[in-house]
């Protein structure tokens, strides 16, 4: 067994040999992406495993480890690994514990210490935590993220939006029940070989790639696309989490509605562009914008990319560009609130309107202050500017009855269905 060591603030640390020896535990979020980046990180020679489950006993235990004031978000992801450690599934010996850091001033930058503090109260200090962060936030000896890794994950968000976007068109119009979802796990499987090889990447092969892609989801045999369109934004877990949002796509589509989910990507662009718009209200070093603006460059490039290839065939609507969706909220809130999705969960709401995408569900954890600002706080602004717009805001919480979630989503949708016909 490896031997546990501790850094001069008494952290547990992550080892080398703990690689060789541990499962890494990762909560879920985004199952189509997250399966190809748990891939990536397999194929470096991490023992990786992505948590699906979803019961009852991951909200118990999140609110038996975390306080019931801290968000929703923290408490699943937190229960939901709670839930794992404590099932006998795994030797609690010989795993670890992987939580992102976003090192920005939601909470969720207090989700590793949280975990470890669950931990603790579980007599289970000896499990290490792993921060997955790009802040120079916490170092592991055993976890190291190469730049190869981090260009193919950057791949993988790409392929992941690409393959949703798709997915959500097709699957509510096929006439073989499950064909779109085939594609998908038949495409995901092949990208995560090309990542292992190293293929599939580069501008002119992502370009082929995507092509194929779109190619294949195009000859899907569908029924007419004559559903109503309902755009899903808010808080990032929740609304792409479906143990966040309890299921809401596959909620949409019994209720025979198409869903629109904007893409992460349009998150990490926004996380990177915050650095440029940070040094134009305050000043300070430019190395940070700078590297910001190439980043933003590289990967606002292949997005058009992916655009640009899904408008070359018809029957597909394509998202907006990461700059058209910045364009939308200019005027409308500043780009200085970027606390959360700030500024970004406004923009999303206009662009999914300029798409011609006017049901809107904002998805937000009750008490998540930056999304009750920008979410349900410019609702009003919105339908001002566009009277057209049937947007409603659902709480998630541990405390919400999803009767009432589904009841306000039922209400939304005769509207929807009121003004499409």
């Amino acid at each position: 067994m490896a031997e546990l060591k501790y850094d001069e603030t008494g952290r547990l640390l992550f080892t080398e040999e703990m690689k060789e020896e541990y499962t890494i535990l990762v909560p879920t979020m985004l199952p189509i992406h997250f399966s190809m980046l748990v891939s990536i990180f397999q194929h470096e020679g991490y023992k990786v495993k992505l948590l699906d489950t979803q019961n009852s006993n991951i909200v118990q235990l999140g609110l038996k480890y975390c306080h019931n004031d801290i968000c929703y978000p923290a408490q699943l992801s937190i229960g939901q690994l709670m839930d794992a450690v404590e099932s006998g599934e795994f030797d609690v010996h010989k795993v670890a514990l992987l939580m992102t850091q976003t090192g920005g001033g939601c909470r969720a930058s207090n989700y590793v210490s949280l975990l470890r503090k669950a931990l603790k109260r579980a007599d289970m200090e000896f499990i290490p935590v792993v921060s997955l962060n790009f802040s120079n936030l916490e170092k592991n000896p055993g976890f190291v993220i190469t730049p190869s890794m981090i260009y193919k994950m950057a791949n993988a968000i790409i392929y992941g939006d690409l393959l949703m976007c798709l997915h959500n068109q097709t699957v509510p119009y096929e006439i073989e029940a499950g064909s779109s979802q085939k594609l998908v796990d038949k495409f995901a499987a092949e990208l995560n070989e090309d990542f292992y090889h190293n293929k599939s990447m580069g501008p002119k092969a992502i370009r082929r790639k995507m092509k194929e892609i779109v190619k294949a989801f195009a000859e899907l045999p569908v029924t007419e696309k004559n559903k109503v369109r309902v755009g899903i934004v808010g808080e990032i877990y929740v609304k792409f989490s479906p143990l966040g949002n309890n299921n809401l796509e596959a909620f949409l589509l019994k209720e025979n509605a198409e869903p629109v989910v904007p893409g992460l990507l349009d998150f990490i662009l926004y996380t990177a562009d915050t650095g440029i718009e940070d040094q134009k209200l305050y000043g300070g070093s430019m190395v940070r914008p700078i590297v910001s603006k190439i980043l933003i460059d590289i990967f606002a490039k292949i997005q058009k990319d992916m655009i640009d290839t899904i408008k070359e065939v018809e029957g597909f609507h394509a998202p907006s560009t990461f700059k058209e969706t910045k364009n939308a909220v200019k005027g409308v809130l500043d780009y200085g609130v970027k606390m959360g999705e700030g500024w970004l969960l406004t923009a999303e709401m206009l662009a999914l309107i300029d798409e011609g995408v006017n049901n809107i569900v904002c998805t937000q954890p009750f008490g998540c202050l930056p999304n009750h600002i920008c979410g349900r706080g410019m609702m009003r602004r919105l339908k001002e500017l566009h009277p057209e717009a049937n947007i409603v805001a659902i709480d998630y919480d541990a405390g919400a009855t999803q009767v009432n979630q589904e009841n306000r989503l039922k209400l939304m949708l005769s509207t929807a269905r009121r003004n499409l016909q």
